[in-house]
């Protein structure tokens, strides 16, 4: 959870906490092939809908993306009564800590984003847990927005198991639910705030990471 890290990082400093958890979690990217099935480039605005560990990070990546228009943080896969960060880091609503991608697919696919989110994002082999984090808010899904996404999804998940790529089995499961966006404090985070601890020693080395492993399409 980001709230004993953050209170870890307050007692002992960044460096401190540096030598406590190590250095940031998965800031390299695993090399892994573009996705065999994907959605044709259609003109207007799609949406894709990802977990995979704290909220903050996984919008810091997907706003780097070439062709990505807009990024929300949120909550998915519970009620809306309760949507809420407190009641969500309890670990008691069922909900995941997700973003909602805005997509132009004529610049950049939903395989395409798949790879990224498998690739540097998060780490798919981690059961509810993601970094520092901990608890199945944390955990990796994908909410499909269509029949189409969820075919993609199923069959890029099939297609990276069979090359092994990981040092172990893929965790990532393909659920149903609302999508509620977060508090507006959780907006934007990493722009908001560049020298948060949190960013600065989980989010930056993600993003340089991200640039260095997909050049091409990082802004």
């Amino acid at each position: 959870m980001k709230k004993p890290l953050l209170a870890t990082l307050a007692a002992v400093g960044i460096a401190g906490a540096f030598i406590a958890t190590g250095t940031a979690q998965g800031a390299r990217a695993v090399v892994i092939p573009a996705a065999k099935t994907d959605l044709p480039a259609t003109p207007g605005l799609q949406t894709a809908v990802l977990a995979g560990g704290c909220f903050w990070t996984m919008e810091a990546v997907f706003e780097h993306v070439k062709g990505v228009k807009a990024v929300t943080t949120g909550y998915a896969g519970g009620t809306k009564a309760t949507a809420t960060y407190d009641q969500v880091s309890a670990e008691t609503t069922k909900h995941a800590e997700a973003i909602k991608i805005a997509y132009d697919p004529r610049v950049v696919s939903y395989g395409t984003l798949l790879r990224v989110y498998f690739s540097i994002a998060h780490d798919p082999t981690t059961l509810n847990r993601q970094g520092p984090d901990s608890g199945e808010s944390y955990r990796s899904a994908i909410f499909p927005q269509s029949p189409a996404q969820a075919q993609v999804a199923r069959a890029y998940i099939a297609q990276l198991g069979a090359t092994h790529a990981f040092s172990g089995p893929i965790v990532t499961k393909l659920e149903t639910g609302t999508f509620y966006p977060a508090e507006a404090y959780h907006q934007n985070f990493y722009d908001r705030n560049p020298t948060h601890p949190y960013v600065v020693m989980w989010d930056k080395p993600k993003i340089a990471a991200f640039r260095a492993a997909f050049p091409t399409i990082s802004s």
